[in-house]
């Protein structure tokens, strides 16, 4: 059954091809600069801000970024005026925004659109959550292109940035902002709990292929790209859950990559070892 058949086919496509590219490009600063458990965090603390969404009738990608960027703020607050390190803080912050969240839904009685928020429900996907996805994706590429140079000297050695005059924390807030956003426009499409994973796994395997940074996003993009549209075949055709189901495709490309790249890959690096 080809995807293209259906309208809704046709949409849920479209989210994930959307989805797949800037998860690729915002993924690539994510690992860079060492702040995947921060994506990890942020995704998590989104929970309530969905759940409050949910009860007043408003778009979920709002209340998601409202309280994803809430919690950046407040796990930056707090590693900032505490003896705690940055890891402590956002395992304080995430895991009560998360329990917070888990209670609201319960208030909701929204136990069906639960499994959706966690793992995601593509098929599903509105006219609504599209164009708003469209305007994410504009503004994730718009953020990379403008500010290419200062995120690939901030991500590579934020020292020299800081001497060069370069605000850093200012890049920082802005990369977390852009960061909840796109958690938030993720959520139809692999969920809370998944996302981290499409953040990640991607940029990673691109990583293995390359050592600059333009190619990394591109590669990056491309494998978020193949793992959503390939995971969303599954999905439709195997009547998998489709965060699940992009999620394994995307750790299945790492997997062939990890052993073929190149450079980085472990058939390679074996054989350097033999020599």
């Amino acid at each position: 059954m080809a995807l293209g058949h259906y309208n809704f086919l046709q949409s849920a496509l479209l989210a994930s091809i959307m989805v797949g590219l800037m998860s690729g490009v915002i993924g690539s600063f994510i690992i860079l600069r060492g702040m995947s458990l921060m994506g990890d965090a942020i995704s998590h603390s989104v929970l309530p801000g969905v759940a409050l969404a949910y009860m007043l009738g408003i778009n979920l990608l709002w209340g998601a970024a409202g309280f994803g960027l809430f919690a950046a703020l407040l796990i930056g607050f707090v590693a900032n005026h505490s003896r705690l390190k940055n890891d402590t803080a956002i395992g304080i912050v995430f895991s009560a925004f998360f329990a917070l969240g888990f209670i609201l839904i319960s208030m909701a009685e929204s136990s069906t659109n639960l499994h959706h928020i966690l793992f995601g429900n593509v098929l599903a996907v509105s006219d609504q959550d599209l164009m708003t996805t469209a305007f994410i994706l504009v503004i994730v590429l718009l953020f990379v292109v403008l500010l290419f140079k200062e995120l690939q000297i901030t991500s590579f050695d934020p020292h020299f940035a800081q001497v060069y005059g370069l605000n850093t924390q200012a890049i920082q807030y802005a990369l977390m902002i852009v960061l909840t956003l796109v958690t938030g426009s993720a959520l139809q499409t692999v969920g809370i709990i998944l996302i981290v994973a499409m953040l990640i796994t991607p940029a990673a395997t691109a990583f293995l292929w390359t050592n600059r940074l333009d190619w990394m996003l591109v590669l990056a993009a491309s494998f978020g790209l193949l793992a959503s549209v390939v995971g969303l075949y599954f999905s439709y055709t195997f009547n998998w859950a489709s965060g699940p189901a992009i999620v394994l495709m995307a750790a299945l490309i790492f997997l062939v990559s990890f052993i073929l790249a190149p450079k980085q890959g472990f058939i390679q690096k074996l054989g350097g070892q033999h020599d």
